[in-house]
């Protein structure tokens, strides 16, 4: 499970066994939603944040902020991505630890 943000609590990660279309989890406490990723033209063109059948979604200030984060590292989580399931790399973890507007 590469871990490769966490902001405000939340943690930012890949399954390790991933699949298309490019998608990144969150979770903090019991709560996971996922963000994918469609992309047109080699540019970002949506992001969907979805449930995850069988947990509970992130809700609230945290689901606002996991918003953000996507808003913010869009193309760094979609690099991140490709870094680590196209090329088999190790991805950087990294926290953020000022607060995203």
């Amino acid at each position: 499970m590469p871990k490769i943000f966490e902001y405000l609590g939340i943690l930012i990660f890949f399954y390790s066994n991933e699949h298309e279309p490019i998608h990144v989890h969150a979770k903090k406490g019991e709560f996971e939603s996922k963000a994918e990723f469609f992309i047109i033209n080699g540019e970002i063109s949506e992001i969907k944040i979805t449930n995850i059948k069988g947990l509970k979604p992130l809700k609230g200030k945290e689901l606002k902020d996991f918003e953000i984060v996507l808003e913010k590292y869009a193309d760094k989580i979609v690099e991140k991505w490709i870094s680590y399931f196209v090329y088999h790399k190790d991805v950087e973890f990294e926290i953020i630890t000022k607060r995203l507007s």
